[in-house]
């Protein structure tokens, strides 16, 4: 985890939740959203 940026934690995290991922998977996503104080709310587009 610690490789990916915050941009592409957040767009994962979005990602797995609309592509409803196994919810373990979006949990660790979203540990580590919280580890680096990120906002889960906000979308970024990358693409």
């Amino acid at each position: 985890m610690a490789t990916l940026t915050d941009e592409m934690l957040l767009d994962s995290y979005h990602m797995a939740k609309e592509l409803r991922l196994d919810r373990e998977f979006i949990a660790l996503l979203l540990a580590e959203i919280h580890k680096r104080e990120l906002n889960p709310e906000i979308q970024l587009v990358l693409h």
